[in-house]
């Protein structure tokens, strides 16, 4: 299914799942979209588990198998502000696990926005990168890796038939134009052609070249292989005083500060792509050492 943007995919599609039996269980650094579509519904209950925990996620599927029929596990593929993946292997096969108790099933829910064409060996996202069990839904942009507009929902045709039928943002909205739909096609071609997988090659080779420099300046990030690289800066002043340094400096980036991120987390957004050159990348470290030296 395709809709007119990501956010509204996801929106769309939890709101038209959760019941009055249904439990929202959700990772606590979830996008915004998840957050906005979890308040939207009307679900049994609600859990939340510590960024990446897995035995919290365990224990509430404990806790709600007696309480609700269906439990519905949302977690971002990609997590945009930091750059790090969910365990999706381990999130299914805990999914695997409780299904039987659950007399609608552990239904896992991905938003992987930010993975699909620029994570994993070919492009296909964490699923591909975890090595795991194919997610139940998953939903994705046209927006970010592939440059254009619109979001999308994969799921099986059973899942499919049912929302088109009930998201409303699917049914009173409009769709992503024509030309919008052909640029698609186009990246998509792109990303499974030997053209894309040395695009992606060289994608994490610059990610790879960028994290080294930060750590022998003495930055700190969040190391691993997608582009989105955070500058851990954890002070607001900072991060507004390095962002307008940078911009001073001819390099764009977007500077996170609370609300947007927790106290203490403030950080510097930085997105490495498959155009910037080693050039580019040394360029900037040069420009960021200047500023902390």
């Amino acid at each position: 299914m395709i809709f007119s943007s990501a956010y509204v995919a996801i929106l769309s599609t939890i709101t038209s799942l959760v019941t009055p039996e249904t439990v929202l269980i959700s990772d606590e650094l979830n996008h915004n979209c998840i957050i906005n579509a979890m308040r939207l519904a009307r679900p049994a209950g609600k859990a939340i588990y510590a960024h990446n925990d897995m035995a919290e996620l365990d224990a509430a599927l404990e806790e709600w198998k007696c309480k609700a029929k269906r439990a519905l596990i949302v977690t971002d593929g990609i997590f945009s502000m930091r750059g790090d993946n969910a365990p999706l292997d381990e999130v299914m096969e805990l999914c695997s696990r409780h299904d039987d108790a659950y007399e609608e099933n552990a239904v896992c829910i991905v938003d992987d926005s930010h993975g699909v064409g620029s994570f994993g060996q070919t492009g296909r996202g964490t699923e591909e990168y975890t090595g795991c069990a194919k997610v139940d839904i998953l939903v994705g942009t046209l927006g970010k890796a592939f440059g254009v507009n619109g979001g999308y929902v994969v799921a099986n045709e059973a899942t499919v038939r049912f929302l088109r039928e009930s998201s409303p943002m699917y049914i009173y909205s409009n769709p992503i134009t024509v030309g919008e739909a052909a640029a698609a096609l186009a990246s998509l071609r792109i990303v499974a052609s030997p053209e894309g997988e040395a695009l992606l090659d060289k994608l994490r080779s610059l990610t790879k070249r960028f994290e080294d420099g930060l750590a022998r300046i003495g930055m700190e990030t969040i190391p691993g292989e997608h582009p989105v690289v955070p500058l851990m800066i954890r002070d607001t002043k900072k991060t507004h005083d390095l962002v307008r340094h940078l911009y001073e400096h001819g390099v764009l980036v977007t500077g996170l500060a609370y609300p947007v991120v927790p106290r203490g987390d403030e950080e510097i957004r930085t997105q490495v792509n498959a155009d910037h050159t080693e050039a580019d990348i040394d360029h900037v470290l040069e420009i960021l050492e200047a500023y902390s030296t």
